[in-house]
């Protein structure tokens, strides 16, 4: 599921074709945006068990095989995406400075 935050930003839906929608935002507008973000989740998981649990769509239960999740799953998940992410940038930036292992 696709969640708009603060001031109606957020991840974007592939248009028609496979193209994205562009965004207009600077890096520190996106910055701001991302940390806005950040401290919202961390607020509405403050109180709550890495055992509770919630259900998805059948949609997105197609994506993970099942439609019952904690939230320790969904915490996992959400680091396994960030290394990925990271992963991909660290590659970006090893073509633009030619730094490797570092």
């Amino acid at each position: 599921m696709f969640v708009v935050g603060e001031g109606g930003h957020g991840p974007r839906l592939p248009l028609p074709g496979g193209a994205y929608e562009h965004d207009t935002r600077g890096p520190d507008e996106a910055m701001a945006a991302w940390q806005t973000e950040v401290a919202r989740g961390r607020a509405l998981i403050a109180e709550a068990s890495l055992d509770d649990s919630g259900r998805l769509s059948e949609q997105e239960a197609r994506h993970v095989g099942d439609q019952g999740v904690s939230l320790r799953w969904i915490m996992v998940h959400m680091i396994e995406e960030y290394t990925r992410h990271n992963g991909h940038a660290d590659l970006l930036r090893e073509r633009i400075d030619g730094t490797t292992g570092t």
